[in-house]
């Protein structure tokens, strides 16, 4: 028997992995045609798992720690050998490590636009790109699922495996409705989690975890953008005060005609306008009250005009707050809905009350 033929057969008394890497996965010990000693020495470091398989088939999972290698500590392969009463023998088995390791920075994203059926914008095409985190969980399940027999697996290997499921429940969460499609880019750590419960259903059939995953832009086309600003700003507008304003903008564009055409022939303007706006908003808002009874009625506000701004509009408690500070007096213009004109506040019989109780000004000294 020549030298190498005795070296090859020596038996193996200590089995570790010093893991050197950022990126492997998975390491197969370099058994060949050794044959591992009973009563060896195994050493799982932390961030490890190491795995034997007999034939093909999952035997006994070490968790982090040292061990020694006796039927004992190794029931399954004990059985699957059938080794009994404390049968000691050298035996082969290919051992395999797993970095149990958090691996960090990887990148996903779509490559071509994902398609979704949103209620309200229909067929739209969407792009997404991010970053998560993952890490093995069950090195069994993993090695038998994605790994298989080889002699070392790396993260790059089963990236695009990841990223296809990535992408996958990247577009079952985004048309699953529960964040809308106008609501994306405000709810990006929420879409991410979303994302995230529903990758880890899947990723624990794998023997792994998803510790991390980040939405960190999502595009659309310019035309769907353009309709989405325009469909948020109408759902911000209070159509109610929108009426106010214009009407109130009316009147002064009105009064602001009396030095062209006279005192009284501006002012005769400025009140039909008025007056014309006035019952256009009051049949709006009877017309909104008989169609749905059940409405509040419309909450009483005011404008206030400051230095020849128009200012407002006001809650009768913000007017009284004001009233009570000395920022709202009594010669202060004021108008609300139904008013013709602008008038001081001490004029206005809700507000009059707002200055009864208050002292005039003191006499000049």
């Amino acid at each position: 028997m020549g030298l190498f033929d005795k070296l090859s057969h020596e038996f193996i008394d200590i089995i570790q992995w010093t893991d050197d890497s950022t990126d492997t996965l998975i390491w197969k010990f370099p058994r060949y045609e050794n044959e591992i000693k009973m009563n060896a020495k195994l050493t799982v470091r932390e961030s490890q798992q190491a795995v034997f398989i007999n034939e093909g088939k999952i035997a006994d999972v070490f968790q982090p720690g040292m061990y020694t290698l006796e039927t004992q500590n190794m029931p399954i392969l004990a059985t699957l050998k059938g080794w009994k009463y404390g049968f000691q023998s050298p035996f082969k088995a290919d051992v395999f490590f797993a970095s149990t390791r958090q691996f960090l920075g990887q990148k996903w994203g779509t490559k071509n636009p994902i398609t979704i059926n949103d209620p309200r914008f229909g067929m739209i095409e969407l792009r997404a790109f991010g970053t998560f985190a993952f890490h093995i969980v069950d090195a069994g399940k993993f090695i038998q699922q994605v790994a298989g027999t080889e002699g070392q697996y790396s993260t790059e290997e089963i990236a695009g495996q990841l990223r296809s499921l990535m992408v996958t429940k990247f577009s079952s969460a985004a048309g699953s409705g529960d964040i809308t499609i106008d609501k994306f880019a405000a709810n990006l750590e929420e879409l991410s989690q979303l994302c995230q419960n529903k990758l880890n259903d899947d990723f624990a059939a794998y023997g792994l975890a998803i510790n991390k995953f980040l939405i960190e832009n999502v595009s659309m086309p310019d035309d769907l953008k353009k309709e989405i600003f325009e469909y948020s700003r109408l759902n911000k507008i209070d159509m109610q005060k929108l009426a106010q304003l214009k009407t109130a903008q009316s009147i002064e564009t009105a009064a602001a005609n009396e030095g062209i055409g006279g005192m009284g022939a501006g002012l005769g303007v400025g009140v039909g306008v008025g007056n014309m706006m006035a019952n256009t908003l009051n049949n709006a808002l009877n017309q909104n009250a008989q169609q749905n009874t059940n409405n509040p009625p419309p909450v009483l506000q005011f404008f206030i005009a400051v230095n020849g701004q128009q200012t407002g509009p006001f809650s009768m408690e913000q007017m009284a707050q004001m009233a009570t500070g000395g920022s709202l007096k009594r010669e202060s213009l004021v108008w609300k809905a139904g008013m013709a004109q602008w008038a001081k506040a001490d004029s206005v019989g809700e507000l009059s009350s707002m200055f009864s109780n208050m002292p005039p000004p003191p006499p000049a000294g």
